[in-house]
């Protein structure tokens, strides 16, 4: 009987013994990241979730913010945050490259393929009218269907966003100060009253990207085109990933195959403290297998364009796509744990 019971001893500390060290090989046992979520909602707050899912899985703690990108880059420099993986480039770069010293850029962005952005009016008024391009706001008549006085408003972005730079810009570029007036304000109030012109067959006239909920709110090729722009520009410290010349835009304007977008592609990155990429290697090697299909963004953006971006909705994407791809998920975890 003593035998049994100090097999039995022997083996229940050996039991003990290994899930103390399973534990305390985690690679982030003991650790807490700080992330930060831009203040955009939209598919990134899924990707987030997902994310933090992966991260706990490693073992870290998540504490997760939401805060302006800009206010993101600031906090990340001086290592009050450690990173944030829906930083929007090229149209943040030069943020960013103010405090490429302190962090850096990890991976390849979260959307395979990248996304488009560009300038829409309602499909029903671009038809009427016979409008295919961006360039024809010049004409006061044009424009004025958009406006009074000939004179086009055009939804621009959130006055902390750095697209509005890019409006402005443009519209300088091409000629059109003149006959369009841009307005900033919050993005999401202003898109909701678009939303409402459209719905009630009124003209529409403004600026978004895709994958976003405004896509599929307002879907181009039926509610809504795009307008080509007349060349490529941007302003000289944004970067531009390639020709603004994008082939099958679904929705362009015309039927233009290509279509002349505001730039070329652009992505969901990750920008991360170098000091804590330093002293993480698994996070680093977790971040750059993430990446989800164009098809999955649309999905998660329709929804929370019909049943709006609350934390149990967001939640509930999260969790359904973690259950449909936990193979995927669980490899993610594994390939990140052997990181030195």
């Amino acid at each position: 009987m003593n035998a049994l019971v100090k097999v039995i001893a022997a083996v229940a500390t050996g039991f003990l013994f290994a899930g103390t060290v399973g534990a305390q090989t985690l690679p982030g046992s003991g650790k807490t990241i700080r992330y930060a979520q831009d203040d955009s909602l939209g598919g990134n707050y899924v990707v987030a979730q997902i994310t933090s899912q992966a991260l706990k899985k490693l073992g870290y703690d998540v504490r997760l913010s939401t805060m302006d990108t800009t206010l993101f880059f600031q906090a990340v420099a001086q290592g009050d945050m450690d990173l944030a993986t829906d930083v929007t480039l090229p149209q943040r770069e030069p943020g960013f490259r103010a405090i490429a010293q302190q962090a850096a850029v990890v991976g390849d962005g979260m959307i395979i393929g990248g996304g488009i952005n560009g300038y829409l009016v309602d499909r029903k008024t671009a038809l009427a009218h016979n409008i295919t391009s961006l360039e024809q706001m010049k004409d006061p008549k044009i424009a004025g269907l958009f406006g009074r006085d000939g004179k086009a408003e055009m939804i621009s972005c959130d006055p902390a966003w750095s697209c509005g730079v890019v409006v402005d810009y443009q519209l300088d570029k091409f000629g059109l100060k003149q006959t369009v007036s841009p307005v900033r304000g919050k993005y999401e109030a202003l898109m909701a009253d678009v939303i409402t012109k459209v719905q009630n067959g009124k003209p529409a006239f403004y600026y978004a990207w895709s994958p976003s909920w405004m896509t599929n709110a307002l879907k181009p090729g039926t509610d809504v085109v795009w307008l080509p722009t007349p060349q490529d520009a941007l302003p000289p410290n944004i970067p531009n990933r390639g020709t603004a010349l994008v082939n099958g835009v679904v929705g362009c304007a015309g039927g233009a195959n290509p279509c002349r977008m505001a730039m070329g592609s652009w992505n969901y990155d990750t920008v991360a403290n170098k000091a804590f990429l330093a002293a993480n290697p698994a996070v680093k090697a977790l971040i750059e297998q993430i990446r989800f299909p164009l098809a999955t963004w649309s999905e998660w953006e329709g929804v929370i364009s019909k049943d709006g971006g609350s934390v149990s909705v967001v939640k509930k994407l999260s969790d359904a796509w973690i259950a449909s791809n936990q193979s995927q998920f669980d490899q993610w975890v594994a390939t990140a744990s052997k990181a030195h």
